[in-house]
């Protein structure tokens, strides 16, 4: 009998996420797809999860509370028994596009607290539970989303940056200290993405890229950042590991 990998997706039921989920399942992976909201307001996405991936399922948490984080991850347990694919994608923009003189640390302390504290901790927890798991031949990772913020600077969302520049790093840390078991650590950046997170800027955007900032003269989809994750899912990079994977149309050339 084949033996399927297990996949926990924070953020997995919406946007970007979302599309990870289900481009997952559609090739064989067993998912667990996390969000905060209730599992009654996710049931249209669950039906197309469950219906490419039948043991697939939902699991309601918010990765900012330490309670939260250990029962999503206990509550994988108990349902797969492993864990071959941590894929660290929730997160959230601030609130309100402040300035940097004028970011409140309320706003900063949300989007730390969840972008950065909250993955970071996610992943100790799950990688001293996977440092346990039988060793099979299938790919064993933790697959993190940043963001070309984490080099970038936007100055009206300075926490959201520094969320994703210090998330950059632990890519790199776990990546250092998880290769002797085997788990391989990799950064997903992408570019500017068509979500509900830039919905609110997508025209400004749009008329960015139509002047000419990107080499690919369209914004990203979803579907273009699970394609990505999928490629490392199926352990297509084993011998690399602590890489930057940049999904961003070019945004990151350097051009004359």
């Amino acid at each position: 009998m084949e033996t399927k990998s297990h996949v926990l997706v924070t953020g997995g039921a919406r946007g970007i996420g979302a599309a990870i989920s289900l481009l997952l399942a559609e090739h064989g992976f067993d998912v667990a797809a996390v969000g905060t909201r209730k599992e009654s307001a996710v049931s249209d996405f669950l039906s197309k999860l469950t219906a490419l991936s039948p043991d697939s399922f939902y699991i309601e948490g918010d990765i900012s509370s330490g309670e939260d984080r250990r029962r999503i991850v206990d509550t994988f347990y108990d349902r797969f028994g492993t864990l071959e694919i941590l894929v660290n994608n929730a997160g959230v923009a601030p609130n309100v596009r402040a300035d940097l003189l004028e970011m409140t640390e309320e706003s900063f302390d949300r989007v730390l607290g969840i972008n950065l504290r909250g993955a970071f901790f996610l992943t100790q927890y799950a990688a001293s539970r996977m440092i346990s798991d039988p060793q099979t031949d299938l790919p064993r990772m933790i697959i993190t989303t940043t963001s070309i913020s984490a080099e970038t600077s936007s100055t009206n969302r300075g926490e959201y940056c520094i969320s994703k520049a210090g998330l950059s790093m632990a890519v790199k840390l776990f990546a250092d200290r998880l290769a002797p078991y085997g788990i391989n650590s990799y950064e997903i950046r992408p570019g500017i993405i068509e979500t509900d997170m830039t919905a609110g800027v997508k025209d400004k955007y749009e008329a960015k890229i139509a002047s000419g900032l990107l080499p690919i003269a369209r914004m990203g989809k979803p579907e273009d950042v699970a394609r990505a994750v999928y490629a490392l899912a199926r352990g297509d990079l084993r011998y690399t590991t602590g890489a930057v994977i940049n999904v961003d149309g070019g945004f990151t050339l350097s051009r004359l």
